[in-house]
């Protein structure tokens, strides 16, 4: 849905870099508009009128607001932390939450380093002095980096660029993060350490790159940091939340670690009066991690470019919210998803309300698709159907398990003369259905199995299913009442089992099917049935 003038709108509420939003402002389907800093008040009244909002930390994205947003599709973070996105209420309503993890990895690295080598040379202390008159030579003297042991907390893309630069430094490496394999920690040249307190009894140096999630918040306590020792420094460039504040200004105070450095904060910014900034063995950084030219352009590159994708043409392999679909290379794989959203449509028109079950079957050479493939049937078969905002592959596991419809995939590695092959068996109460289409080459979807019969029609436009005798002159009779009616058909389709049982057309006809023409049809004396499906 757009403006009603074809376009899309694109609220961006905070500072972001102009090139970002040139990726937005030459795609004529979009209008951004830029209003920075809009008390909450103010967006609630005007959100409704948006289809995509794009902001940094500053923006809080709510509940309220995204339940207030009743076009949002997209929510875009020109940088990498989306804790200031309400993430599960976002995926209830299907607006895909996509952010930009790439583009300030290596500001987040080097500043890491630079504050680490301040601290051991006193570097920050020196600049001081000399600003001061004073000649400290004897009184500053530093230690190397060289040859201690720094622990890094996740080896996502700042993590691993930490590492590489880590080896440059000459210290070694060690890394905790349970969710990547260890091939990676050895292409990267990091021990791998399976326990988190043997990670923190290790430590010379404790860098966290970590998401700040219900997993992650409060990881670094007393008892890690007391585990730690009192000649350790910590380090924590990623989120606040991660380091529990009140007790690391308790162990920094009784000696208990050797120092701190830290640039996120729980509550930002910081309080003037707050303990830690007095205290000798502390360096802090107000949020500076990305706060560099490069990382700013490049983020706001990353994060516009996938809001765009997302809203003209529907790709949301860079959403986060978008369980099994994030980086499966959806763009390759669109006419196949077509597919199985059409077949999900057909499935659901031919079988009464209530769906109670959906598997998918895909064959072919490509694994990463099933998953993505289900999510697309799902959306078909529960469109317009299900009482829901939206649906779509952000949000349709969520509404199936919601209502409790089982869902199942499976992947069988082919390559066969077909072609990609997607087969559906639904359940609706005590009856179900098997669908299947094909696609031909790169691009030519077709319908090839409904029920027990073998088909082959073009799933676009309005398609007639109908169960009829298997006697002569039904095709007949059929199209000399559409051609009456002014309908034209498009393709025709007769299949049958054994000849004089039943049989079933697929009838690709141009537009709908006006109700009066309908029962007409099904009135026939050779009819069983007959049922009309949109797919599209």
């Amino acid at each position: 849905m757009t403006d009603g003038q074809g376009r899309y709108k694109v609220l961006v509420t905070d500072e972001v870099d102009p090139e970002g939003l040139a990726l937005l402002r030459v795609v004529p389907e979009i209008e951004v508009i830029e209003r920075p800093t809009r008390p909450l008040p103010e967006l609630l009244k005007e959100i409704a009128e948006y289809d995509a909002l794009i902001g940094r930390s500053a923006t809080r994205i709510s509940r309220e607001l995204l339940d207030a947003g009743s076009r949002l599709k997209v929510i875009g973070r020109a940088g990498v932390g989306v804790d200031n996105v309400d993430l599960e209420r976002a995926t209830e309503l299907g607006i895909a939450v996509i952010n930009a993890p790439g583009g300030n990895t290596v500001s987040v690295a080097e500043i890491v380093f630079g504050v680490l080598v301040s601290h051991l040379r006193h570097i920050h202390v020196a600049i001081e002095s000399m600003r001061a008159g004073e000649w400290r030579r004897s009184q500053l003297g530093g230690a190397e980096l060289r040859g201690r042991t720094m622990v890094i907390v996740g080896l996502g893309r700042i993590g691993s660029e930490v590492a590489r630069r880590g080896r440059a430094y000459g210290v070694r490496l060690v890394g905790y993060d349970p969710y990547v394999a260890a091939s990676r920690f050895d292409e990267l040249g990091v021990e791998r350490v399976e326990d988190f307190s043997q990670a923190l009894d290790m430590a010379d140096v404790l860098t966290l790159h970590v998401p700040l999630t219900s997993e992650t918040t409060g990881m670094i306590g007393a008892a890690e940091l007391t585990r730690l020792g009192p000649r350790a420094i910590l380090m924590n460039f990623a989120r606040g939340g991660i380091v529990d504040e009140d007790a690391l200004l308790n162990v920094l105070q009784s000696g208990g670690l050797g120092a701190a450095m830290l640039d996120t904060f729980s509550v930002e910014p910081l309080a003037k009066d707050h303990p830690l900034r007095g205290l000798p063995n502390v360096l802090l950084t107000p949020h500076l991690g990305a706060s560099t030219a490069e990382a700013q352009k490049n983020v706001a590159l990353e994060a516009c470019a996938a809001v765009r994708d997302a809203l003209v043409t529907g790709d949301l392999s860079a959403a986060l919210n978008a369980s099994g679909v994030a980086g499966a290379g959806l763009g390759e794989i669109r006419p196949l998803l077509q597919l199985a959203e059409r077949l999900g449509r057909l499935a659901r028109a031919l079988l009464p309300s209530g769906l109670s079950a959906l598997e998918l079957r895909y064959s072919g050479p490509r694994a990463a698709a099933a998953r993505p493939l289900l999510l697309s049937a799902l959306q078909g078969a529960m469109q317009n159907v299900v009482d829901h905002r939206m649906i779509n592959l952000v949000n349709a596991q969520h509404v199936a398990a919601e209502r409790g419809i089982e869902t199942a995939w499976t992947h069988v590695s082919s390559q066969n003369e077909i072609g990609e092959e997607i087969e559906l068996r639904v359940e609706a109460g005590a009856r179900s259905l098997r669908v299947g289409g094909a696609l031909l080459g790169e691009s030519h979807g077709r319908i090839t199995r409904i029920g027990a019969f073998r088909v082959d029609i073009a799933p676009r436009g309005t398609l007639l299913v109908m169960r009829n005798r298997d006697v002569p002159g039904v095709i007949g009779r059929v199209g000399t009442l559409l051609g009456e009616a002014g309908v034209n058909i498009a393709e025709y389709h007769q299949a049958r089992l054994q000849a004089g049982g039943e049989a079933l057309a697929a009838v690709q006809i141009d537009g709908s099917l006006p109700t009066e023409v309908l029962e007409q049809l099904v009135a026939l004396p050779e009819l069983v049935d007959a049922k009309q499906v949109e797919m599209e």
